[in-house]
């Protein structure tokens, strides 16, 4: 569905464009509706999903048993930071000012169709990230089995 990576400017209010390639999508496939929310895995990031495929998330992370910190610690930071946004009519959504903080995402960010959700990097982090080989000790048995 959504796959890329596009240089973001993001202005005093928060606001930035989706790119024109998504927006078709965007408005096909949520109705212009996305949701924001912190990546727990990786700083610097955020995701924003079409909001159906956000609710089948919300609703496995929200299954996880409580009496496992590390279940609430990532339903905190999924669920209870989630935000629903909505295009306007110049095709911006506005990022509320707490996750573009807490990600380090300043005017500068990159945004990357993953799939069924984007991730939106602080220009930063993505560099980091990008720059970042990825060790012989660090492949999986599941990428021995890619044929890159």
């Amino acid at each position: 569905m959504f796959q890329g990576e596009t240089a973001i400017t993001i202005d005093d209010k928060g606001r930035l464009a989706i790119p024109t390639a998504y927006r078709d999508p965007v408005a096909r496939l949520c109705g212009n509706r996305l949701v924001v929310t912190y990546n727990p895995y990786e700083h610097g990031c955020l995701w924003l999903y079409p909001e159906k495929a956000w609710e089948a998330v919300r609703d496995q992370v929200n299954l996880l048993p409580n009496a496992k910190q590390v279940h609430r610690n990532l339903q905190r930071k999924l669920v209870g930071a989630a935000t629903h946004l909505e295009l306007d009519g110049n095709g911006r959504i506005t990022l509320p000012a707490s996750p573009r903080a807490a990600a380090g995402i300043e005017k500068k960010a990159v945004l990357l169709g993953m799939g069924a959700k984007f991730e939106l990097w602080s220009e930063q982090a993505h560099l980091a990230q990008i720059r970042q080989a990825i060790s012989e000790d660090e492949i999986s048995e599941d990428m021995l089995e890619l044929r890159l």
